[in-house]
């Protein structure tokens, strides 16, 4: 039973910086796609950002493209989503799962960790 640990969230200004981590349990983390998924009021959840399982191919949400990254520690089973020149259009909840052709690869969901992007 895969399950996930988001952490990080939190208030920031716009501009600002944050990082999220997301713990994952289960041995299949090092053999998957990971990928971030934000889901903010009103709007279905998106894919923001996916790495490979040995961290050589990254992909991003032309949205959030140069403003964040992600990286994953197979060692800690972590994935990281570091973001910076945050925006208020930024404000979700922000999720992390496995990633199989832009698609969640499993059907449990963590609690998430919200972001809030306000002045």
């Amino acid at each position: 039973q895969v399950q996930f640990v988001e952490s990080g969230g939190g208030l920031v200004q716009p501009g600002g910086s944050l990082r999220l981590s997301c713990a994952a349990s289960g041995r299949m983390f090092s053999r998957n796609t990971m990928g971030w998924y934000r889901q903010a009021p009103g709007k279905q959840r998106e894919l923001v950002a996916t790495i490979s399982k040995n961290g050589g191919r990254i992909n991003y949400a032309d949205s959030v493209k140069g403003r964040f990254t992600i990286s994953r520690d197979n060692a800690k089973n972590t994935v990281y989503l570091d973001m910076s020149s945050l925006k208020p259009e930024d404000t979700a909840v922000y999720y992390c799962n496995g990633a199989v052709a832009g698609n969640p690869l499993y059907d449990y969901w963590g609690q998430g960790t919200q972001v809030t992007v306000s002045s």
